[in-house]
């Protein structure tokens, strides 16, 4: 979690310096789109941290990779600024034919003086598609200009300090007000920004201070609109991580401060937040907010919610309102959810500590924790993280910090999409040169990886033994003794010999035993 101490440390940076609407899209339709994206054998990335679906198609984040076909084909966006290495996706957005992407990138230098490393958040700008992710434009981030010391709210001219500087002001979330047209950005410390004229221009909206639950526009204020660090003012409100624009127009932002509902666009707001009564937000830390359209009609929006710090008994959990936001209810308090998606009545929830779905509006939960894919016999990290969840017509989707995983049945059972480097290249290179063997991560530490894979490749089917041995080329452990047809196979090593004893920090070597050759491999094991 952010350590609100270490606030002060950016202010002299800033100051001197989910979704998609579920129209059907067919196969042969994206085909006649495709002919201008990268094909790739899969997903860029392992770290799946931002999912939109549409339709069948799906795009994959933080590569903006995409598939139509339920991950048979994948292409990928032909963005300099991603395909160069200047950025990553931090928010994704698709309504109709036109996706968002923010950019971000992230880096680590010594703010404190203190010689330890802080992560560091940069925007690099927006980049959007209206052909469905043929062509790209660029947009830079939503920023002010130095002269924006003065924003008029109503009857009230209230003094501003602009965010001239794109770190710490990554976007993390974006929002489309099909009414108004209008474009929602919840950008960190760059607060909470609208666009009228596609992200040409940006207007900042005015939240109401941590001293006020309301604001109305026929009300004078004489508050100062800064980020959240002021001298002046304090204004946890201003930092904003979520935005959504429900069916009825009405806007809802997550920030630090609470949750803001506006039902004028984004002149009025009415702020919620946890006091300490039954029933407020589970915290005042508002990371994602979904809307669920259940099949009778109902509306719910679900907010997931973090502590900020201020607020003895603030927690982890997820806040609902059914009847946009006269009333709030907590569950699943304690887990630290990152995403929603939703089924009917079915309410998916990607957390921490694995996916949690229900089928009864949040009374009772049903967790997932152990991911296996049978048809690859791979299986995902026991401590992997659930950061993104999606349904496609046909799928449910989630994104981890271990790989992109697809369910055909509700979460029963899973096929598993990662980034693997190819054992046997069509072109080798230096940087991807042609090998019969890998294992990765390496150097590998039991604690913190949970196992190391060792990955091979069979031309035909035979029978295998993999092997691990201590520096002096003593059997370790027998991982694997059984036969398997040809293709890519993967075993799985958790750093114990064969009495289940944690092996000693060091070199170890493997050996992929075929009958007909043997394939040796090192590994480095480091707590």
């Amino acid at each position: 979690m952010w350590s609100w101490s270490k606030r002060l440390v950016w202010v002299g940076l800033l100051l001197g310096l989910t979704a998609g609407d579920g129209r059907a899209q067919s196969k042969a339709d994206w085909s006649r789109r495709v002919a201008e994206l990268i094909p790739v054998p899969g997903i860029a990335e392992n770290f799946v941290s931002n999912l939109a679906a549409r339709g069948d198609s799906l795009w994959v984040g933080p590569r903006l990779d995409l598939t139509f076909d339920g991950g048979q084909t994948w292409y990928r966006a032909d963005v300099d600024s991603i395909t160069q290495g200047r950025g990553r996706v931090y928010a994704l957005l698709v309504v109709g034919d036109t996706i968002w992407a923010s950019l971000g990138t992230r880096y680590q230098a010594d703010l404190n003086g203190d010689g330890v490393d802080d992560d560091v958040f940069e925007a690099v700008g927006l980049v959007y598609s209206t052909d469905g992710g043929n062509t790209w434009g660029f947009r830079f981030p939503p920023l002010d200009a130095p002269t924006d010391t003065v924003i008029t709210y109503g009857v009230s001219r209230l003094l501003a300090e602009p965010v001239v500087s794109p770190q710490l002001t990554t976007t993390f979330d974006l929002a489309y007000d099909r009414r108004r047209g209008r474009l929602w950005a919840a950008s960190w410390y760059g607060g909470l920004r609208y666009s009228d004229d596609f992200g040409r221009t940006w207007h900042r909206a005015v939240l109401p201070p941590d001293s006020l639950d309301a604001l109305r526009p026929d009300q004078p204020y004489f508050f100062r609109v800064a980020p959240p660090v002021s001298a002046l003012d304090r204004y946890d409100n201003y930092f904003a991580f979520a935005v959504h624009v429900d069916d009825e127009g009405t806007v809802w932002a997550g920030t630090a401060g609470g949750i803001n509902r506006s039902v004028d666009g984004g002149l009025s707001w009415d702020r919620f937040f946890n006091d300490g009564r039954p029933n407020a937000p589970t915290g005042n830390w508002i990371v994602a907010i979904a809307e669920q359209r259940r099949p009778n009609g109902q509306r719910v929006l679900w907010f997931a919610t973090r502590p900020a710090g201020a607020t003895p008994g603030e927690t982890f959990g997820i806040t609902r309102t059914a009847d946009g936001g006269r009333t709030f209810q907590q569950v699943l308090l304690g887990e630290r959810i990152n995403d929603f998606a939703f089924r009917g009545d079915t309410v998916y929830a990607a957390g921490d500590n694995g996916l949690f779905v229900s089928t009864d509006q949040g009374r009772t939960w049903r967790t997932i924790r152990d991911f296996y894919d049978p048809a690859s016999n791979r299986i995902v990290r026991p401590d992997v993280r659930v950061l993104a969840v999606a349904v496609t017509r046909s799928h449910l989707w989630i994104g981890t910090s271990d790989g992109l995983l697809r369910s055909d049945d509700g979460g029963r059972t899973w096929r598993l999409f990662r980034a693997d480097v190819p054992l046997r290249p069509d072109n080798p290179s230096p940087a991807v040169p042609r090998v019969d063997t890998y294992a990765y991560p390496n150097p590998f530490s039991p604690a913190l990886d949970a196992f190391v894979r060792i990955r091979y490749e069979l031309d035909r089917e035979a029978t295998v033994r993999v092997h691990v041995f201590d520096f002096g080329l003593q059997r370790v452990r027998t991982l694997f003794e059984g036969t398997q047809p040809a293709g890519p196979h993967e075993v799985i090593w958790d750093g114990l010999d064969a009495r289940g004893v944690r092996v000693a920090n060091g070199v170890y070597f493997y050996a992929v035993e075929t009958g007909s050759a043997t394939y040796w491999g090192k590994i480095l094991v480091i707590e």
